[in-house]
């Protein structure tokens, strides 16, 4: 059951809503949908939804979650809280520095709140930052971003004219000194 850590889905949601109103333990929540039991438990503590306007509606409910997830997620990003952070990537970037020299020259000048690179790679990508078009300002001008640490396809070693296949007979034989 060893794979990559990813974010819950609406539908996993909908499943732990389902099951959490038909009294299903977070454990065997937890089993079906191949996770760790933990994420199920922190699932259904973080995002238990409470009005005190109707005490009646409380409890779990998948599409709550879902925008309180979303709405967390977006309040940590740092270039979205910091104003004067955001402008001041956006002003070295457009005046043709990279995300690393920016998070470089941070680094150095002690700045407090800073930013790494992939969070400046992320801004530019990101919805504020193309419609800025933040990536025009990027040395590769590319207006979308590849698949971060994935696989590039490598050239074969040995060009396809120099196989094997094809040399000499005298080389294949082994007829002189050398082969």
């Amino acid at each position: 059951m060893r794979r990559k850590y990813a974010q819950l889905r609406v539908d996993e949601r909908r499943r732990i809503e389902r099951w959490q109103a038909a009294k299903v333990s977070p454990t065997e929540m937890a089993r079906v949908l191949g996770r760790h039991r933990s994420t199920i438990f922190r699932e259904l503590r973080r995002n238990h939804f409470v009005d005190r306007c109707m005490p009646k509606v409380a409890g779990y409910f998948a599409m709550a979650a879902q925008l309180q997830t979303a709405d967390r997620r977006a309040r940590q990003r740092k270039l979205v809280r910091f104003d004067a952070l955001r402008q001041t990537v956006e002003e070295r970037s457009k005046s043709g520095w990279t995300p690393e020299q920016i998070a470089g020259r941070m680094r150095v000048e002690g700045a407090r709140p800073r930013v790494c690179q992939e969070t400046i790679y992320r801004h530019v990508y990101s919805k504020d930052g193309k419609r800025a078009e933040l990536w025009w300002h990027l040395p590769n001008h590319r207006m979308s971003r590849r698949p971060r640490r994935a696989r590039k396809r490598r050239a074969s070693g040995f060009a396809r004219e120099v196989s094997i296949l094809f040399r000499p007979e005298a080389v294949a034989h082994r007829t002189e000194f050398g082969h």
